[in-house]
């Protein structure tokens, strides 16, 4: 069996915390043999459908939403989900799409988007998997307990670098089966190799830096 290298959570400049320009973005993918990316901007699609008309082969339409209670990642979107629905709500929209979802990060409390325990327990029959390695977490707990809850849960798991920077496309990625689709990327998923890595805590200073200097005005 043939197995590529997926990169499942991206983000470019239509995020507010990320200076990635789509164009490059690719060709960075390219360079570090990413065969597919899935981009997943916060409350965004537009930098996913800009990706994906420059190589629809290699670009996931994706999106990283916030509800009211916590954050999902979705793949295989169509159209934009509005943040702050409630979670039933959001996961109702993206079923509708047909889009394969994931809970984002659930554990990691320092950072927006966590879930409390009964909201993320109320939900999981709901979805189709969790994110049991984020590679910005500042340390391994909220990884390790976000992984025992897809085994406690029998969910599928996904796991990426949560990329605002260039230099961190790629720290975390997947080894899976080829996929064409949301169902045959749920097949794949079962069998995923996570190749995973933490980033340096330095790279919030730059997300930071990429709000900041967007409240500025500047434009890319």
């Amino acid at each position: 069996m043939n197995f590529i290298t997926v990169e499942l959570h991206c983000h470019t400049h239509y995020s507010k915390d990320s200076l990635m320009m789509p164009t490059r973005l690719l060709e960075v993918c390219k360079q570090r043999g990413i065969d597919r990316l899935a981009i997943t901007d916060h409350n965004e699609f537009d930098g996913a459908v800009e990706a994906s008309e420059i190589e629809p082969e290699r670009v996931i339409l994706g999106e990283e939403i916030m509800t009211t209670q916590g954050e999902l990642l979705a793949y295989f979107v169509k159209q934009r989900i509005p943040p702050y629905l409630t979670p039933e709500e959001t996961i109702d929209k993206l079923r509708r799409q047909g889009a394969v979802i994931s809970v984002a990060h659930p554990y990691d409390r320092i950072r927006g988007g966590s879930w409390s325990d009964e909201d993320l327990n109320r939900i999981l029959p709901l979805v189709d998997a969790i994110e049991v390695f984020n590679a910005r977490t500042l340390s391994s707990a909220p990884n390790r307990k976000a992984a025992n809850a897809a085994r406690v849960h029998g969910l599928l798991s996904t796991a990426g670098s949560d990329a605002h920077t260039y230099f961190e496309v790629g720290r975390t990625y997947l080894k899976l089966p080829n996929f064409t689709d949301a169902d045959s990327f749920r097949a794949a998923l079962a069998s995923a190799e996570i190749i995973a890595r933490r980033s340096s805590p330095l790279v919030h200073f730059f997300s930071r830096y990429a709000t900041y200097r967007k409240k500025l005005g500047w434009k890319p």
